[in-house]
Parts: C-alpha cells; sequence; structure tokens
C-alpha cells in the first residue's frame, strides 16, 4: 500500500527524534493513505511554520507486515471509547512517559481541537461519551497511520 506524509519539505529520512509529542496516538511518524489528507496537512505545516513548500512524503508499505506478528500494532475502527481513551493518554500533557509500546497504531483522526477537548474533560466539564463526540473528525472519518519505533520505520520504503 502507499502511505502519505504531508510536510513542509522533502523528508529524506525519517527521524523519530522529531517528532513531536503529545499526538493523537503518542510521538511518532504520521501518515494517512489519502492523498488529500496528507496535502491538508502539508499546508498547514507550511502556514504554521512559515517556511517551506507544500510537500508529500511516499512511501511504499507492505501491509501483510500488520499481520505477520514482526509488529506491535493496534487497530481502532471506528470513534469509540477505548479510542478516545487512547486518544486522551496520549494527548495528556501530564503523562510524561509513553502511554503505550505499539509499533504501529491505526486509527481514525480527532479534529482539530483536540487539546481544548482534552482540558474540558480533564477539569470534568465534560465527560467521556461528550468528548468522544466532540474528538469526531467534522469532515467525517479519515484513518492516520502512526509509526512509532526504528522498527515500525524500517518498514516504510520511499518512493
Amino acid at each position: 500500500m502507499i502511505l502519505y506524509h504531508g510536510s513542509n519539505t522533502e523528508i529524506e529520512q525519517i527521524n523519530l527524534s522529531k517528532s513531536k509529542p503529545y499526538k493523537d496516538f503518542g510521538k511518532g511518524f504520521y501518515l494517512s493513505d489519502n492523498e488529500d489528507q496528507a496535502m491538508n496537512m502539508a499546508k498547514q505545516k507550511v502556514i504554521q511554520t512559515e517556511s517551506g513548500s507544500e510537500t508529500i512524503n511516499r512511501y511504499e508499505f507492505d501491509d501483510t507486515r500488520l499481520n505477520d506478528g514482526s509488529l506491535k500494532v493496534k487497530v481502532f475502527t471506528s470513534y469509540d471509547e477505548e479510542w478516545a481513551e487512547f486518544i486522551l493518554a496520549n494527548r495528556n500533557r501530564n503523562n510524561k512517559n509513553k502511554v503505550h509500546d505499539y509499533d504501529i497504531v491505526i486509527g481514525p483522526i480527532a479534529d482539530d481541537k483536540v487539546g481544548v477537548q482534552v482540558r474540558l474533560l480533564l477539569e470534568e466539564y465534560i465527560d467521556i461519551t461528550t468528548f468522544k463526540k466532540r474528538l469526531q473528525y467534522i469532515k467525517g472519518m479519515t484513518i492516520q497511520y502512526y509509526f512509532g519505533t526504528q522498527r515500525a520505520i524500517d518498514t516504510l520504503k520511499k518512493l
């Protein structure tokens, strides 16, 4: 399968130490199987950094690796409570340690305003059911692929 990573630059070599913490599935390298979604991310990156140009990095991934036992994989198929709690744990800045040990996590993208919703939940203004509903991506379900270990990164072939 082909996966896409939107950025403001060409990525010659993936370096996990450059990844930002407190993302949906934790600190890691994120890709999409939807090229339009990756382009939207590239546009956002250019705006955020005020540098570079919209760039789609393409990778080939042998998806049979998801089931061959060589990688620890977690797949979320819907916006459910387990997914919402997983997002909360990874986005919670009070969690200083890595929340999980998965090589790859696949699941829906949360809405862009996750930080606000995390704060509302932690301060008990909303419950987990409301949190889950508010995290659902407004444009419809789009899947993201998290590669969080070097072992996972090594399965990607740059195109």
